[in-house]
């Protein structure tokens, strides 16, 4: 299973943090389900997807950032592209946040999984105002949610309007393999001699990033993502640049809904996602991509309470996958 669970609304992803103690992770699936129902043998968020694999090669100086086990060598990589929300038959012509989810595992003891999404923010700073911002949004007696409620809720929490500002000011994607994917969440990279640095990571497309006219975008078929990755993985791998954005005293590591100014912070290249093509889908059922899951030379930051929230989260939306 990949663990992006992601809320939409037209935008919206879920990306870390502790949950608070009134907020059980049963509680958490529960509310996405009651924005996008229940679909059987199905994620609650992220439901629609393409399981691949490839492999991750280093840059020459990658290990001096963080002594975490794949920035060593050259490893195996299980991922999964996604779309935000819970609706496994959802149109890839909608403006909502694509996901890459990736389990890096050098020697089968040491994983590492990310998950990451094609916008630099989330909607929400607590696993509270995950589920609030959810229940805002349950269908009415009408099948739609009451847009007064969902305008009252806001207006009350500004901050959650972010994300979906950000994605609808893009055009409608062209391609899983040309949109820049962001880890949204800081963390800690340590290195050999015990060097601190706060980051964030993000992939950028070999392709360069691409997006459709409203017009190329009626023309396309339902499902043209899923044709589209495969037909470019005739023509070789799907390329992917790994960059930590160096983060300073200043920038956030608690609030997911905050963007840091990366044109004025230090990158560093990390090394290059090869995806070779798709994988069998049911390595990526099988598998809950938790982004607490972190080898010895990453952290997650105490204060960040969605990045925890997530494991439980997933754990949930597995079992009830099995059911």
């Amino acid at each position: 299973m990949i663990r992006p669970l992601a809320i939409l609304m037209m935008t919206v992803s879920l990306a870390g943090g502790a949950v608070a103690e009134d907020v059980a992770p049963d509680k958490l699936v529960d509310s996405l389900n009651g924005v996008f129902g229940k679909f059987a043998k199905t994620r609650g968020s992220h439901a629609k997807g393409v399981c691949v694999k490839g492999s991750f090669t280093p840059a020459a100086n990658a290990a001096a950032l963080s002594k975490v086990p794949f920035l060593a060598g050259p490893v195996p990589v299980l991922g999964r592209f996604s779309f935000g929300g819970g609706n496994p038959k959802a149109s890839d012509k909608v403006k909502s946040p694509r996901g890459l989810a990736l389990r890096f595992d050098p020697d089968g003891k040491s994983p590492t999984d990310f998950v990451f999404l094609s916008a630099p923010i989330f909607f929400a700073r607590t696993p509270e105002e995950v589920v609030s911002f959810l229940e805002a949004r349950f269908p009415a007696a009408d099948g739609k949610p009451d847009p007064a409620k969902v305008k009252a809720y806001t207006e009350a929490h500004p901050w959650t309007a972010k994300q979906g500002q950000w994605i609808a000011a893009k055009p409608v994607p062209a391609s899983y393999a040309q949109l820049p994917y962001f880890s949204i969440h800081a963390f800690e990279a340590t290195a050999a001699g015990g060097q601190k640095a706060k980051v964030k990571f993000n992939f950028e497309p070999v392709a360069g990033e691409g997006g459709l006219t409203d017009e190329e975008a009626k023309a396309k078929d339902e499902g043209f993502f899923t044709t589209e990755l495969g037909e470019r993985f005739k023509g070789g791998p799907v390329e992917f640049k790994l960059v930590a954005v160096v983060g300073t005293d200043s920038d956030s590591t608690d609030d997911p809904t905050l963007e840091w100014p990366e044109a004025e912070r230090k990158k560093i290249a990390l090394g290059t996602l090869a995806l070779a093509g798709p994988e069998d889908e049911a390595k990526c059922d099988g598998t809950t991509f938790d982004p607490t899951i972190l080898a010895d030379g990453l952290a997650g930051y105490p204060g960040d309470t969605i990045l925890p929230a997530r494991s439980g989260a997933y754990a949930v939306s597995l079992t009830r996958r099995s059911e």
